[in-house]
């Protein structure tokens, strides 16, 4: 079986559609979005296709796509629809795999569902996108508890941001949790910049075991 992996955060907005990108550009694989909230600018699948350099044909279709930039129980609900977790099947290909989720774990996407139990129910190893900033220990412990407490395999936790060697220790330290590295903050990211960065703070080859 390909490796395949879900790319969460411990909250919105802290670059894990950026490492998404690298990622799946790196791995030569494909990119799935099952949810998204939001359509007036580029959306995630289009900033993965720009910046991981993935060929439109290699990014699948999102399950759902709402208008209104929300969490995806409210964006869903003001669009006249319910999100059936049914229908989020993660698709089964010949090539590696990254799956996005949306914001952090316990995002709603419903009055009585959030993401982390739709991973749960997938047993896809999880990568936790972290920012380095102050606050980051709270969020992301509290994070990697909810992963544990639904017995979700977490395959590693990325770092994103400058250096900060004690929140990295102690975090990997108290959550129980490998790092799999570090990418730092990108003030202009392009596709080239972006590969390079990924080259540059991770090996391959950590990737590429085969998962769930």
């Amino acid at each position: 079986m390909m490796p395949r992996f879900v790319v969460s955060g411990t909250d919105t907005g802290i670059g894990k559609t950026v490492f998404a990108a690298a990622m799946t550009g790196a791995l030569d694989g494909y990119y799935w979005k099952p949810v998204q909230s939001g359509l007036e600018d580029e959306t995630d699948s289009e900033t993965v296709a720009r910046l991981g350099g993935v060929p439109r044909a290699r990014i699948l279709p999102e399950v759902y796509r709402l208008a209104t930039p929300a969490s995806p129980h409210l964006s869903a609900r003001l669009a006249g629809v319910a999100i059936n977790p049914d229908r989020l099947v993660p698709p089964v290909i010949e090539r590696p795999l990254v799956i996005e989720g949306a914001g952090g774990l316990l995002v709603p996407l419903s009055d009585d569902l959030v993401l982390a139990d739709i991973f749960a129910h997938w047993q896809i190893p999880v990568i936790l996108c972290a920012r380095t900033l102050l606050g980051t220990i709270n969020h992301t412990l509290l994070s990697l508890e909810a992963l544990k407490h639904r017995n979700i395999p977490v395959f590693g936790i990325v770092f994103i941001g400058e250096q900060n060697e004690e929140t990295q220790r102690i975090i990997v330290k108290m959550g129980g949790v490998r790092s799999l590295g570090r990418l730092p903050w990108l003030q202009n990211v392009t596709a080239d910049g972006l590969r390079q960065a990924f080259r540059d703070s991770f090996d391959l080859a950590s990737f590429t075991q085969v998962s769930a």
